[in-house]
């Protein structure tokens, strides 16, 4: 048997396309539905080394292992967590299929994650990103806009790349953005954000638009397709003079700041869009940390 043939076959008895299917059938967003087809593969390729030849031959024994392996060769805990939640979900799917007569994973634990401190942008990288003049043609209107979206708004980069020019509420001051679990809320930018986003779609946009430009997207690359992840990421390595900045840490310090500012903690929340207040308080320590290394650089006895 070929070996394409082989992995056909293999692909089939653990019946992963109709996993990723039910996946999109169900509206879950298209990166949910990458990292649980890939996980899933992956787990795969681990078990039929192992000699597990489909799902109805994996115990709850051989999905500790897994994690056990994936541990000992130095997977984040967090991925491990996230691997753990996509087997749940794709056993979870084969019971109600008849596939499997019990789930494995019902009582699979995966190691809690340890709590980082998010990064968060230094006072000189931030007047770098947005108070240098860097002109007036239209990819710097661009970059200007995105930056000023990203830290004014708190985006996640995802939630950025997805706007729409219909998703701007110029009357209000608000946007509206799809966040995680395709849950929707509002939140208002400041007047330079709206005053960048203006230049860019009056005196920029149409400037790189190409017959292949999708006509809502707000943000366009280089090649005039709606921008990505890896496109801001090019933005602010270009437009940063000292360090590295990324994307989400500019997220982090918009709610730091808020925070050091007097917000209110759930309102923080709901502006970042947080399912629960617990990751919303991280930036609690963060602010205190902060308020530590003043101190500690100020104070004559610190």
């Amino acid at each position: 048997m070929s070996e394409r043939k082989s992995g056909g076959t293999r692909a089939a008895s653990w019946e992963v396309e109709g996993f990723v299917a039910t996946l999109r059938a169900a509206d879950r967003s298209p990166a949910t539905v990458r990292a649980y087809g890939g996980d899933v593969s992956r787990f795969i390729d681990w078990a039929t080394t192992t000699g597990l030849p489909s799902p109805t031959a994996v115990s709850a024994r051989d999905l500790r292992a897994y994690l056990v392996w994936l541990s000992e060769r130095g997977d984040a805990r967090t991925s491990i967590g996230r691997r753990r939640a996509s087997l749940r979900a794709y056993f979870a799917w084969l019971v109600e299929r008849g596939v499997v007569e019990s789930d494995p994973s019902s009582r699979l634990l995966a190691p809690r994650p340890t709590p980082a401190l998010p990064t968060i942008v230094v006072r000189e990288q931030l007047d770098s990103l947005l108070d240098e003049e860097w002109g007036d043609d239209p990819w710097a209107l661009l970059d200007r806009a995105v930056c000023e979206v990203l830290y004014g708004a708190g985006l996640r980069v995802s939630e950025l790349c997805g706007l729409d020019q219909a998703s701007i509420d110029w009357s209000r001051r608000l946007l509206r953005v799809m966040g995680k679990g395709r849950k929707e809320r509002l939140v208002p930018l400041h007047d330079r954000g709206f005053d960048a986003v203006r230049l860019w779609l009056e005196d920029g946009r149409d400037d790189v638009v190409t017959a292949d430009s999708p006509p809502d997207a707000l943000f366009l690359n280089r090649r005039g397709r709606r921008m990505g992840p890896r496109d801001v990421r090019r933005i602010l390595e270009r437009r940063v003079a000292r360090g590295h900045v990324y994307p989400h840490a500019l997220r982090h310090t918009y709610a730091t700041h808020l925070l050091e500012g007097g917000a209110d903690l759930r309102v923080v929340q709901e502006l970042l869009g947080h399912e629960s207040l617990t990751t919303t308080q991280l930036y609690t320590h963060v602010s205190k940390s902060r308020l530590q290394s003043v101190h500690r650089r100020t104070h004559p006895r610190g």
